[in-house]
């Protein structure tokens, strides 16, 4: 994983292929596989994960992961959107 940081409130990370399949668990096609399957994430840090996680499902958004806390030391979840395209709410750790 190799991250940029934009600005205060935002990054842009590139990923490689395995990487990303590895955090889907098999909930999407692996990112190598076939023509239109997304091969970009969105990655939000917000302030309330569970307010995020509960807006998303109410929004219609397909739940590809739930909140857990990653080894990356985030507490994160994954969504689909209706394009397919993978929108992640996260929250650091505390005393990580």
């Amino acid at each position: 994983m190799t991250e940029f940081r934009l600005s205060e409130h935002a990054k842009l990370g590139l990923m490689p292929t395995e990487g990303i399949a590895k955090i889907l668990a098999g909930t999407t096609p692996h990112p190598d596989e076939g023509r239109g399957i997304p091969r970009c994430e969105l990655y939000f840090y917000v302030e309330n994960i569970q307010l995020e996680f509960d807006n998303a499902l109410q929004a219609g958004a397909t739940l590809v992961s739930p909140v857990a806390n990653r080894d990356w030391g985030d507490k994160a979840c994954y969504f689909a959107d209706p394009d397919g395209h993978i929108i992640a709410f996260a929250e650091k750790i505390t005393g990580r």
